[in-house]
């Protein structure tokens, strides 16, 4: 997968998963401000919807193809293994701050797989999958940013989410703002106090 790998100071790495048409660049100014010390992997989602990158495919809006979510879930913990292994960071150190869609691939990682993730930053996220019995996440924390006016991930969707996570175990702290699905400078904020408390 196309990726941007930069070694840090400290054990932590950063999983960076870009929103839909977004690229392995564009998080990399959340890095800065979330852990400046960390290790930063940033990933280039492998499918394209019109020439946007993503990295799972949708059927419409909000609608996913599941089947491809789980190919392509599995494909990303593959990678993160490979990567950690190659440049030689901890596996179990590995925090995602994903935005929109790659918020989504990144819940759908702790949705399958306990050990996928230390913790996670999931900015605009929706239920990957439902009718599936999650893992225990006892000990992950999740922290989650939600506007209470995003058209794309309702407050519904947000609240149920969290509950989803809730119930298998993981610690989950929940952010609103009043504004709709774009990433805010006040959550981004929020979510670098909540990870220095971790």
């Amino acid at each position: 997968m196309n990726h941007i790998m930069n070694k840090g100071t400290t054990d932590n790495t950063l999983l960076l998963l870009h929103g839909t048409g977004g690229n392995e660049y564009d998080l990399l100014p959340l890095a800065a401000l979330i852990d400046p010390a960390a290790n930063v992997l940033s990933v280039r989602g492998n499918v394209s919807e019109n020439g946007m990158p993503r990295f799972f495919r949708r059927l419409a809006e909000g609608v996913f193809d599941e089947e491809d979510l789980v190919e392509r879930t599995h494909e990303l913990k593959a990678f993160i293994d490979e990567a950690a292994e190659a440049n030689d960071l901890k596996r179990d150190k590995v925090i995602a701050v994903g935005y929109s869609n790659g918020a989504n691939i990144a819940a759908s990682l702790l949705y399958h797989d306990q050990e996928a993730l230390n913790h996670a930053i999931l900015f605009h996220p929706m239920v990957p999958l439902r009718n599936i019995e999650l893992p225990d996440l006892s000990g992950i924390h999740v922290f989650i940013g939600a506007g209470t006016n995003d058209p794309i991930c309702t407050p519904e969707q947000t609240e149920e989410l969290a509950e989803a996570l809730r119930t298998a175990g993981a610690a989950v702290e929940l952010f609103w703002h009043h504004h709709g699905h774009s990433l805010t400078q006040e959550e981004v904020r929020r979510a670098a106090a909540w990870y220095q408390q971790l």
